[in-house]
Formats: structure tokens, sequence, C-alpha cells
């Protein structure tokens, strides 16, 4: 089963590469924008047959927002980018990191859904004024904060590489036998991860922080949905379209967690001495870090 899980792991990084190299990785991106660009028409034409009052146009127009938050998470998203990264970093069981990626989906419509409501009934904002903020401020803020979350992971690899180089040079006998994971009687050092701890490894703090990344910056099309219908009177309609909208996201970063959770097995699946292991993944945390660390300021420094 390792050596399937690394073949599989080598398999998918080897077809992204290929993706990219070749150009495929725009490809997706125009096909994603153009499905954005055709669910936007049929929702406005699903709003149009409801303000007629067919109130068998709501399935549809759930559905259609399902699409459009599918085509928009399947281009280029921060989302993607920190659920991608902390599985292939982090010790997070792929149950769990999915769990996340949907929480982090419903509180990103949440956020829309707080920011139509404070700025059409509070601060008396328009649309292009809501919109502007959404893309000039809180996008430049979220991207920010997923760079911090990948330097986040830097600084928690390399403490953790410290403490196993400094376990590794502890210098002495290690033929007398203890189990994996307890404290060694002669040294008093753990000469391998605990399973428990690794399984408490990702706290509730952790998994705040990153729906809250996510979260900070609202989808425009739930913007644009949630104003169109406020100003329709059936606010709450456009409710239900966000959140059919941010479980269609879900359903692209769902797929992304699932895939980094399998290559980060995939990649430590052969390395079955647990010296090597603890030396590997503090490492593998430490480089996806900063490939997170990277692209978020790349792309905060874009929005601005």
């Amino acid at each position: 089963m390792p050596r399937l899980i690394a073949l599989a792991a080598l398999a998918g990084i080897a077809g992204l590469a290929a993706l990219y190299l070749s150009g495929g990785a725009r490809v997706i991106e125009a096909w994603a924008l153009a499905g954005q660009q055709e669910a936007q028409g049929a929702m406005a034409r699903g709003l149009r047959a409801l303000r007629a009052g067919d109130a068998a146009a709501l399935a549809g127009f759930l559905a259609v927002c399902f699409g459009y938050g599918f085509f928009h998470a399947a281009g280029p998203g921060h989302g993607k980018l920190l659920i991608g990264g902390y599985g292939a970093a982090r010790s997070i069981g792929a149950f769990r990191l999915s769990a996340v990626a949907v929480a982090s989906s419903l509180a990103q419509g949440a956020s829309a859904i707080a920011l139509v409501a404070l700025g059409l009934w509070v601060w008396r904002l328009g649309r292009e004024a809501m919109t502007d903020m959404a893309d000039r401020l809180l996008a430049p803020v979220s991207f920010a904060a997923i760079s911090l979350v990948g330097l986040w992971l830097v600084w928690r690899g390399v403490r953790r590489l410290i403490v196993v180089t400094r376990g590794a040079g502890h210098g002495h006998d290690h033929a007398h036998g203890h189990d994996d994971g307890a404290a060694c009687a002669v040294c008093g050092h753990a000469h391998a991860p605990d399973p428990g701890a690794v399984a408490q490894a990702t706290g509730w703090r952790e998994i705040a922080a990153l729906i809250a990344a996510v979260a900070i910056r609202p989808c425009t099309g739930a913007l644009f949905v949630l104003i169109v219908t406020a100003q329709m009177g059936i606010f709450a309609v456009g409710i239900a379209g966000t959140l059919a909208m941010a479980l269609g996201t879900a359903s692209v970063t769902v797929a992304v967690a699932l895939a980094a959770v399998t290559l980060r097995r995939g990649v430590l699946a052969g390395m079955a001495e647990s010296a090597a292991l603890a030396r590997a993944q503090p490492v593998l945390e430490i480089a996806v870090g900063g490939v997170v660390a990277v692209l978020a300021a790349q792309l905060a420094l874009a929005a601005l």
C-alpha cells in the first residue's frame, strides 16, 4: 500500500508538472472563466424568472449558483492554495482537512452575506463600492494572511527540524529497547513521533486560522447575487444562492485537500525508518510553507 500511495503521488506531481509546462493551466483558467461567465448569465435569467413570480425557477437558480462556485474554485484561487499547502505540509487526516475545506467555503459565503448586509443597511454602500472593497482591501488582506500562515509553517518546520537534529545527536547506545514514541528511560528522548501527538498536531486554533484566512475575501459572484436579491426584496434567495455557491466551491477544495493528503503520504511512504521520517516531515513543512508564503505574497502585491 505505501508503494501504491507513493506511485500515485509521483504520478500526480508529474501530471501537474506536465500540465504547467504545456500551458494547460492557462487552458483550464480560460475554461473556468468561460464557465463563470455562462453561469452569471444563467443566474441573471433565473433572477428575472423569480422576480416574475416563477417559484419553480428557484431550484434551477440554486443549481446554477452551485455551478458558478465550482467554476470559480476551478480557476486561480487562494482557498486551494492554503488548503492544499496545509494538507501537503502538516500531518492531518483526509476527512478532517475536507471538513476544513467545506467550513472555509461556507465561511467565505458568510463573509459575503455579512458584507452586503452591513454595506446596504448600515454603511449605505452601493454595489460598486462593496465590490471595490472586496477587491482592493479584503483580497490583499486575505492573501497576506495566507502568506503569514505559510511563514508560520516554515517557522514550525524549522523548529521541529532543530529538535529532531539535536535529538539525533545526543549520542548513546541504542541497543536498549523501548517503544517508538515513548521517552527513552536512558536518555529521556522520544525517538519517534508519538501517534497521539501527531493526531493532535492540528489544533482548533490552527483550523480557525485557516478558515479565517480564506473567509476574509468574499466571492465577487456572491456579492452580485446578494446585492441584486436585496434590491429585489428576496434577500433570503440570495443567501440560499450564496450557500449553494459555497458548496460548489467546496467540491473543488475538498478534491484539492484529498490530493494534498495523498501527495504527502506518498512522499513519506518510502521512509519506514523513524529517523528518516522524523527529518523528512519538518523539511516538507518548510518547503511547502515557503511556497505558500511566496505565492500568497505575490498575489497580495498584485491585488494592491
